[in-house]
């Protein structure tokens, strides 16, 4: 998951910049998802822990579903062509 983090931080940042292709709304829903993913992620590990569970593991899983989702999709893109 922290190789497919930072692939996903380097194409958004080189998105900025001008240099990866990304839609123009990507900073937003940049923030969004970490809106709607991290409490996800705290309600899993929050059950878990009741549960006798792991919580790390229960709160890894939706946030790397998402971030796989992410490199995915911006890998996709591509780097702009400069013509």
């Amino acid at each position: 998951m922290s190789a497919e983090a930072q692939a996903v931080i380097t194409m958004r940042l080189l998105g900025m910049a001008g240099l990866w292709s990304v839609t123009p709304d990507e900073t937003t829903r940049m923030v969004r998802e970490k809106l709607e993913h991290f409490p996800r992620a705290f309600h899993a590990a929050s059950r878990a822990a009741i549960e006798g569970g792991d919580p790390l593991a229960a709160a890894i899983g939706p946030l790397h579903r998402q971030t796989r989702a992410n490199a995915k999709r911006l890998a996709r893109r591509g780097p702009k062509r400069a013509f």
